[in-house]
């Protein structure tokens, strides 16, 4: 078992990774907790044991259940259950159900502690870790949240044997951008040091920036062109798959800009394409004003415009005030 330490004071917390790590799912509960609220999907792989009573809330798969309608519902369940500030949530899933048990435990007479058990890739190297919440609105992903870290993190890699190809891939997305940021060969690391290597970078990130006024929108590298992709297809293009996308299109931005050069721009394609073997084209039918706008209303980037994270001469950096032409014109470097 790896344990990697999220360190912010007071509310630091541990995340644990390794096989059969649910198990210490009971240990990591805070000591006040008499009952829990589990927010879980159907078909996830697992049940977890949190050692006190405990009611079971499922949230519809897919994008169309992260809304503001499902938090609704999971607190008026918590309301029935007599759910107090000293109990605790549980989230049990991948991305979406961490997002959305977080905001709603950061809701919940403002704010009971959460304790996430991640169940997918893409979970346990970035979307359960850093305290970052949230739902969409047909405007845009993750519009509406909230900041709140949970009392700890529990990866148990079992779950990954039992997930689907498409699952890994959207993980390795994730990982890849993790590549870029850092140099690191995590597919040279076996899979729980990969994983936590990729949590403690994330930790070191959000321990020196948890709210994301400088050094931690570094995380979003890829992101903002994957939001209007995944929005603009239906959720048809998955997360980590339109990260993949938004990791190259980011580096034929960056050459457009002068800040690198071409074959910088062949080794995103060599990384993310050949080593993570993820898809780097723009699905087709894709209007560039649409993803334009799309990008110009992410919650990233409606203070300054177009911006975006980009790569260059001192690494990866917040590029703002990129005119949305140019913007426009390198989708078609893809094409």
């Amino acid at each position: 078992m790896i344990t990697v330490r999220v360190p912010l004071g007071e509310r630091s917390y541990d995340v644990l990774v390794g096989h059969g790590a649910r198990r210490e799912l009971a240990a990591m509960l805070p000591s006040t907790a008499r009952r829990a609220a589990v927010v879980t999907q159907e078909g996830i792989p697992f049940d977890v044991d949190p050692g006190m009573p405990f009611e079971r809330f499922e949230i519809g798969q897919g994008e169309d259940h992260k809304t503001l309608a499902t938090i609704e519902r999971l607190c008026s369940g918590f309301a029935g259950m007599g759910l107090t500030r000293h109990d605790v949530v549980i989230g049990v899933g991948g991305g979406m159900v961490t997002d959305v048990a977080g905001f709603a435990a950061a809701s919940w007479h403002r704010g009971i502690p959460i304790v996430h058990v991640s169940t997918s890739l893409v979970g346990m190297v970035d979307a359960a870790i850093g305290g970052k919440t949230g739902v969409n609105l047909p405007e845009g992903k993750n519009l509406v949240g909230a900041y709140w870290q949970p009392s700890g993190v529990v990866c148990d890699l079992d779950a990954l044997a039992t997930l689907p190809p498409r699952e890994v891939r959207c993980g390795r997305g994730e990982m890849a951008k993790y590549h870029f940021l850092t140099g690191d060969d995590l597919l040279a690391m076996d899979e729980a040091e990969r994983i936590a290597r990729c949590v403690q970078i994330k930790a070191d990130i959000v321990s020196s920036d948890e709210r994301e006024g400088g050094r931690r929108a570094l995380l979003n590298y890829g992101h903002t062109l994957a939001h209007a992709l995944e929005i603009a297809t239906g959720h048809s293009l998955a997360h980590g798959e339109a990260v993949a996308v938004g990791l190259v299109y980011a580096a034929h931005l960056a050459h457009r800009l002068g800040r690198i050069d071409q074959v910088r721009v062949q080794q995103h394609y060599d990384v993310v394409g050949g080593s993570y073997e993820l898809g780097t084209s723009l699905p087709s039918g894709l209007a560039a004003t649409e993803l334009v706008g799309l990008m110009g209303r992410d919650k990233k980037v409606l203070s300054d415009g177009l911006t975006f994270v980009l790569d260059g001469p001192n690494g990866v950096e917040v590029v703002a005030g990129v005119d949305p032409e140019l913007a426009g014109a390198t989708l078609a470097d893809m094409r």
